[in-house]
This record gives C-alpha cells, structure tokens and sequence, in this order.
C-alpha cells in the first residue's frame, strides 16, 4: 500500500447542548459521526458523499483538526494530530477571501501566517495566480472578481502554502454548471502536476466519480458512518463534461447510487420532521 497521508481511525464525534443542566445535555448529546475508519494514501483523490446533514463536513472538521473526535484517532502522514492539521490546506465552500485586501493579498496571507520572508511570498503567491489565470487580476479586490475567479483565488490561497493534504469543503457548488466544470477541470490538472492527498466534499455523485480515485459514501445521520467504497477505474487525465458520457461512468453512478439512493430518502426524511 502506498503511504498514508491521512486515517481515521475508528473516530466518533458526539455533541452536546451548551445550555441547560448536566441531565438535560445527556439527554440532548447528538452523535454526528461514529466509529468511522478512512484512509487515504499520498497522492490519491477521495470523495465523500451522503445524504445532507449526514456529517460530511464533521468529518472534514476532524481532518483539519478543528474539532477533537470523541473516540478514535486521526493521523497525518503516520503520526498523531495534534491541534491544527498543518499539512492540510482548506478549501472552504464559502471562499475565506478578505474583503479589503486584493487578489495577491489574499494569496500571500497564508505564507505570511507561515513567517514565509516577504520576496519569497510575493513570489510564491504571484507564480500561483497565474496558475489559476489571475496574473492580471492582482490588484483586484473580490467584489471586482467573478464567482469563478473567486474561486481559483481561494484555491491559490490554498495551493500557495504547498500543503500535503487538500480538504475541499463543496467549494465549486454555488458555481453555474459550466463555470463548475472549468473549476474542477482546472483543480484535475493541478492536482495531476502536483499529486496532493485530496479529501473531497460534495453533495454532486456525477461530481464525485469525475475527479476521484475513490468514493466513499455514508450514511444518513444520525451516527454517520460509510457504507460503500467504490474505486474509479477510468482513465487519466479526465475532462470532468468528457469522462460522464463513457459507459463505465454510467455504470459506476448506477452502482454507487444504487447504494446512496436510501440513505438520501433517509436523510431527506429526517430533515421534513425537523421541519414539521
């Protein structure tokens, strides 16, 4: 097996009210994920998808070690986490841009956390926009950029860092399908130069078998846990409006959905009574 860039490890993950007495937060605790083991090597491209509210975005918390688990371990590249996941980058759905500062600024705020010295940030930073297409957009602010522009800005922001680990969080979903389809074009062929471990969140299956390696499904919450590990076995490179049109695709989606299909009706289920 190629090395192990992240696992988790039997982790569970169970909150509890911040209100109320000692009892009433017991009986209130909600467990998002539980005993839920994922590996993902060097390298690979892994999506996750299930049912809204199953806890997908739970699971990415864990990786970036933004939230402890409850039971269980994470590890990155073999050891522990502790505290803040500092080989990962995170890729957001809602872009992390500031508003004041301009397109090169925004990228440079990651190197600069990093105590990166100022030329070789700038540098670093100005070789990634124009990765992304925005070589001339440098002193644009984000309000003067499209929502696609925004997008590779936040992934240069993420990529300018070098990290080992890419944790996307649904970040292309709020995008027009043909602007998505560029995005995620664009993310292939990036990660194809650079071969990052990619932990991949999206509600999108047709999404999911177009950029990934594997896919991994859960279950509808409460108590997620996966309940399906697909291989995609279709070629590489990929173009992500291309490779859907292959019947190998069409046969990888009836698969896969045949196994989330219950678990969205689940899960939409569960959102109506909340509703009610």
């Amino acid at each position: 097996m190629d090395a192990l860039a992240l696992e988790l490890l039997n982790v569970s993950c169970t909150f509890a009210p911040q209100e109320g007495g000692e009892k009433d937060r017991e009986r209130g605790r909600y467990t998002a994920i539980a005993d839920t083991t994922l590996h993902i090597a060097a390298g690979e491209f892994v999506s996750v998808v299930g049912p809204t509210g199953c806890g997908k975005s739970t699971l990415l918390n864990l990786a970036a070690g933004l939230l402890l688990p409850t039971t269980g371990e994470v590890r990155v590249m073999g050891a522990p986490l502790q505290g803040i996941n500092r080989r990962a980058g995170y890729m957001f759905q809602s872009e992390a841009l500031m508003p004041w500062r301009t397109t090169l600024d925004n990228v440079l705020l990651g190197l600069q956390y990093r105590g990166v010295p100022d030329a070789q940030a700038r540098q670093q930073a100005l070789d990634w926009l124009n990765r992304v297409g925005l070589g001339a957009f440098t002193a644009h602010f984000p309000h003067q950029l499209s929502g696609g522009m925004r997008k590779r800005t936040a992934l240069a922001q993420v990529l300018a860092v070098d990290p080992d680990i890419l944790l996307m969080d649904e970040p292309f979903s709020a995008l027009d399908v043909q602007t998505r389809q560029l995005m995620e074009n664009e993310l292939l062929g990036i990660w194809a130069a650079r071969r990052k471990a990619v932990l991949f969140i999206t509600h999108d299956l047709e999404e999911a078998i177009a950029l990934s390696d594997r896919v991994v499904v859960l279950s509808a919450g409460p108590a997620t846990r996966p309940i399906g590990d697909f291989k995609v076995d279709l070629p590489r490179p990929r173009d992500v409006a291309e490779v859907r049109m292959l019947p190998e695709f069409v046969d990888l989606h009836a698969r896969i959905w045949a196994v989330l299909r219950d678990e969205v009706l689940k899960g939409y289920t569960q959102q109506l009574r909340k509703l009610a």
